[in-house]
């Protein structure tokens, strides 16, 4: 029987069946799988999907996140842009705010992927002030918010091979492009920021487009909330002295003094700590 017959058929299952279904879809997924997805997958409802999420959830047989569901055990390494999204909201905003705070009309700007340079890329949209920008990124999800300032901005996307999980693009290919771009900052998302290792993140393929990215621009600018301090992952993107300015939030004066010290400016976004924080510009990219 074919998976067209399984999803034909699938409706009209007991309950226990559709969830092995769903299970089995999940697992062979290779990130979040969404409820729609789903749905049409199996000929029912989204609203049926989502009971049978939660229950396949209580019996530790599926992972739910915002929009879906993804194996179980796929929290140990990258997780999916969709659920890391929902985290730490109100601080990656006032990330965004601050780092477009620090970018000029007439720049050129490289974001990377992740959800806080996507926040990043929402407040420089909503600073209708700012045109003649280009920003050059591998995300497609940036790409397509930056998309509703076109024509003040020029969006650039680097190309390369798509990674589901962060809807990112890698090597091969983004090495074409990303030598011909001299870019004047790049802001820079990771799941770690500590004194021994710099910013790190869990993916190296993620890793390497990040350190292409790195090396595009005059100036680096980490963006990342309280809770990737003090962490370090697999990869190695950027040493601390290599990295000119770390923008957060929600963290705390004990977590930010490490990274001051070993000679890293630091925002605190929340307006506590800096001008800048408070749409100043006082730290304008030059």
């Amino acid at each position: 029987m074919t998976d067209d017959d399984l999803s034909f058929l699938a409706g009209s299952l007991p309950a226990p069946l559709r969830q092995d279904r769903i299970v089995s879809i999940v697992e062979g997924a290779p990130g979040m799988v969404r409820t729609v997805a789903l749905a049409a997958s199996l000929g029912t409802s989204e609203v049926t999907v989502r009971q049978d999420l939660a229950s396949l959830e209580l019996e530790a047989r599926i992972r739910r996140v915002h929009g879906g569901a993804v194996r179980l055990g796929a929290g140990s390494g990258e997780r999916p842009f969709e659920e890391t999204a929902v985290e730490h909201q109100v601080a990656k905003a006032a990330i965004g705010r601050a780092a477009a705070a620090l970018v000029r009309s007439g720049q050129c700007v490289v974001l990377d992927v992740g959800t806080t340079p996507a926040a990043v890329a929402e407040a420089l949209v909503a600073r209708t002030d700012l045109v003649d920008l280009t920003v050059v990124t591998n995300s497609l999800t940036t790409a397509l918010a930056l998309e509703r300032a076109v024509p003040r901005f020029t969006v650039v996307v680097t190309g390369g091979t798509l990674r589901p999980l962060q809807h990112s693009l890698v090597a091969p290919f983004n090495n074409t492009l990303l030598p011909l771009i001299a870019a004047d900052v790049v802001f820079l998302g990771g799941t770690g920021v500590d004194v021994e290792h710099g910013l790190t993140n869990v993916n190296l393929p993620e890793t390497e487009a990040k350190r292409m990215l790195a090396a595009t621009a005059r100036r680096t600018v980490v963006v990342a909330d309280g809770s990737k301090f003090g962490r370090a992952h697999l990869g190695v993107v950027r040493a601390l002295e290599d990295i000119d300015v770390v923008v957060t939030a929600d963290t705390t004066a004990e977590a930010v003094a490490p990274i001051r010290a070993a000679g890293a400016e630091v925002v605190v976004a929340d307006g506590s700590d800096r001008d800048t924080a408070a749409g100043t510009g006082r730290n304008d990219i030059p």
